[in-house]
C-alpha cells in the first residue's frame, strides 16, 4: 500500500504568521501523499468578539449557536482555509480547501443534548474515502477545516483532532496512514514541567502503565484515547510533537503504535 500522511495543526500555529509559514514549508516538503487538517478557534473567538458575539465554552469545548456557526464558517472555511491554501500554492503544493460538505467528504450527526447543549456541533459518522482519494489521485492536496455537515443541508462545527483521526481511519482502507499531531510540546511528556522529558514510543502496554501512574492525565487523556481508537481501526502510526517532527533531522517526538 502507498503511504499517506495526515497532518493536523492547532490554533497557535495558525495565529502566528512566522510559525505558520515555517510549518507550511515543512508540510510542502513532506514526501508522498498528504492531507492537512486545521482548526482556528482562537481566530474565531477574536473575530466573534469584534462582532459583539460572546464565545461560550464548557470544559474547553465551544458552544456553537447559530450566530457562532456563521462566524466559524466564515473564519474556518474562508479566512483561515483560503490563506493556508494560497500559501501552499506559493510553495508549489497544489492544495484544495475543503469542508466536510465538499464532495460529501465527511458527514456528521448533531451531538445529542445531554447535560450540555453544544448546539451545532457534529460527531463524525462517515468519511467518503473514495471521493477524497479522487483528489489525491489527481495530485491535489486536500486541506480540511473543522467543519462537517449532516447530509441535510446543515453545517456542523467539528473537533479538528477528531476529523484528523476519522479521515485517517477512512483512508486506511486505501493507504498505509500515519497521523502527525503538531502542537506546542515536543511530544507526550513524562514530566509536564520538563519539556525535554519526551516519551519517544508508546504502545498499548506502556499506555496502560502511564495511565495507572497518572502520567497521562487531563487534556492528554482524550487525545491518547482518540489515538488508540484510530490505531485499532486501521491507522498504522500516530506522531505527536512540534512541527520539526516533519523533518528528517528531528527524532525527539512521540510515536504511538499498537
Amino acid at each position: 500500500m502507498e503511504k499517506l500522511s495526515i497532518v493536523k495543526i492547532g490554533g497557535n500555529i495558525i495565529e502566528d504568521e512566522a510559525s505558520l509559514t515555517g510549518f507550511l514549508k515543512l508540510f510542502s516538503n513532506l514526501k508522498g501523499h498528504k492531507i492537512l487538517v486545521h482548526g482556528g478557534g482562537k481566530r474565531a473567538t477574536h473575530i466573534a468578539s469584534k462582532l459583539g458575539i460572546v464565545s461560550k465554552m464548557v470544559n474547553g469545548r465551544r458552544i456553537t449557536d447559530a450566530e457562532t456557526l456563521e462566524v466559524i464558517t466564515m473564519v474556518y472555511g474562508g479566512l483561515v482555509n483560503k490563506n493556508v491554501v494560497a500559501k501552499l500554492q506559493a510553495l508549489n503544493t497544489n492544495a484544495i480547501g475543503l469542508t466536510g460538505a465538499d464532495i460529501n467528504s465527511i458527514t456528521s450527526e448533531k451531538r445529542p443534548v445531554k447535560e450540555v447543549d453544544f448546539g451545532f456541533v457534529g460527531d463524525v459518522k462517515q468519511v467518503a474515502h473514495n471521493a477524497i482519494d479522487k483528489l489525491i489521485k489527481a495530485d491535489f492536496t486536500p486541506v480540511f477545516c473543522a467543519i462537517t455537515h449532516d447530509g441535510n443541508g446543515q453545517l456542523l462545527n467539528t473537533n479538528a483532532d477528531t476529523i484528523t483521526s476519522q479521515v485517517a481511519v477512512g483512508m486506511s482502507n486505501l493507504y498505509e496512514t500515519s497521523i502527525y499531531y503538531c502542537f506546542e510540546l515536543n511530544g507526550v511528556l513524562k514530566d509536564i514541567n520538563d519539556k525535554n522529558s519526551v516519551i519517544k514510543h508508546i504502545d498499548t502496554s506502556l499506555y496502560k502503565e502511564l495511565l495507572e501512574q497518572g502520567i497521562i492525565a487531563d487534556g492528554m487523556l482524550p487525545k491518547l484515547e482518540n489515538c488508540f481508537n484510530a490505531l485499532n481501526n486501521g491507522v498504522k502510526s500516530i506522531n505527536m510533537g512540534n512541527t520539526s517532527m516533519l523533518t528528517q533531522e528531528n527524532d525527539n517526538f512521540t510515536t504511538i503504535t499498537l
